[in-house]
């Protein structure tokens, strides 16, 4: 591609480049002296598993990757140590070693399914290897690049200082390590969400004090979640895991509201704008059609083609003809969970069955009238029933399971 079609490829989905003027020019250069940019994105293993909302990042460096740039990881190992105060209300507890080692390990596997992963397109490196070897003197060195009133710019400690909620002074010095990342490895280009804008541009400013050139930062929006109004989160349950199985990908993509169809189908897929403008208008396009066009190129992507058909053949029988679908998990259940009488209230049934997270829930779901027991509705919250081989218990259309009942 041109320069002007990188650009125009690279701006797709992005919240804000700061500047294209300088990514123009930085294109340009690498052009001409022959060299690839050096894309930066850090990653801090705080929690092991990666989401949707991580992909559009991950993605976005792809982008930069196909067009024939180095994408350099950074796992954080060093910086989850105090971890990331942006958007949060208080302190993050510190990780130990060993989860963060676990949780990296699995960043890596996650990652790989998004990025390209040879060695000449990516650069996976841990920030311990410059932190931990950093001295007092090197740390107060780094501190005189930016003063309290830049770091109370920050929003969220605003807001704490206004309620009197602790800062402890090594959250000061987050943004700073993660400047000196892209200082150490030469970044070009550094990726993050609107949340990292603060971060990124400290970065930008720490590189041009240390006499190189500062990196062009490109801020991508962050990804709401099921819900439509969340950003993406695990803690929050409106997310949908790169690991999830085929069904839940599927069920859950189709759950969106129609509503956030082009905000999925931009910062998840390479759809075309002017297509998607297409698939979201309802008066060209079914928005069940399109949704379900969304949840198929979804689950492609990260297994493959034969197994979304497979979830839109599924989905198709199970939600407008009614059926079953073929591969209801059977969960073992023994008599010991049951009463002496050999009777288990449906409620913990279902959270033996992994239907519900617990009886309560269980509980809420029958008062809903969502639960059925071998096909016929349940509406009593206190129902009891005695478990025999097979027995089918569902919630609502998309979540069933069998019963296999042990003999001991």
């Amino acid at each position: 591609m041109t320069v002007d079609e990188q650009i125009a490829h690279l701006r797709r989905g992005c919240e804000a480049i700061y500047s294209e003027k300088d990514l123009r020019s930085r294109l340009e250069h690498c052009a001409k002296v022959g060299r690839p940019m050096r894309v930066k994105l850090g990653m801090d293993p705080t929690a092991p598993d990666i989401h949707l909302g991580h992909t559009v990042v991950l993605g976005k460096m792809r982008q930069f990757q196909d067009l024939g740039h180095k994408g350099v990881l950074i796992i954080g190992d060093y910086t989850a140590r105090i971890g990331d105060p942006t958007g949060k209300t208080k302190t993050r507890p510190i990780l130990d070693d060993d989860t963060i080692k676990k949780n990296a390990e699995t960043y890596f596997q996650q990652a790989g399914k998004v990025l390209d992963t040879r060695p000449e397109k990516l650069e996976i490196r841990f920030n311990s290897e410059w932190l931990a070897k950093l001295n007092f003197a090197d740390v107060l060195k780094l501190t005189s690049h930016m003063t309290v009133q830049q770091m109370l710019q920050r929003e969220n400690f605003k807001m704490r200082m206004k309620d009197e909620v602790p800062i402890v002074v090594t959250e000061f010095m987050y943004p700073l390590m993660q400047a000196y990342d892209s200082v150490v490895i030469d970044a070009d280009v550094e990726l993050g969400g609107t949340d990292q804008t603060f971060n990124n541009l400290a970065g930008r400013d720490l590189m041009e004090k240390n006499g190189k050139p500062p990196q062009i930062v490109v801020i991508m929006p962050i990804l709401r979640g099921l819900d439509g109004v969340e950003k993406m989160s695990k803690s929050l349950g409106n997310y949908v895991g790169i690991t999830d199985t085929t069904k839940d990908m599927f069920g859950k993509t189709m759950s969106i509201g129609d509503a956030m169809m082009q905000e999925w189908y931009t910062l998840l897929t390479d759809v075309p704008t002017a297509e998607i403008a297409t698939l979201c208008d309802a008066s060209k396009t079914h928005p069940r059609e399109a949704k379900m066009g969304l949840a198929k190129r979804i689950v492609t992507r990260y297994y493959d083609a034969a197994a979304a058909e497979r979830e839109v053949e599924l989905w198709q029988k199970v939600m407008v003809e009614g059926g079953l679908r073929d591969d209801i998990p059977t969960v073992a259940l023994s008599k010991a969970e049951c009463d002496a009488d050999g009777t288990i209230s449906l409620s913990k049934l279902l959270k033996v069955l992994n239907l519900a997270a617990s009886t309560s829930e269980g509980r809420r779901l029958i008062e809903g009238g969502g639960v059925s027991v071998n096909q016929q509705k349940a509406t009593d919250p206190q129902m009891r029933i005695t478990p025999v081989n097979d027995m089918l218990i569902q919630v609502g259309k998309r979540k069933a399971a069998k019963v296999s009942l042990l003999s001991t």
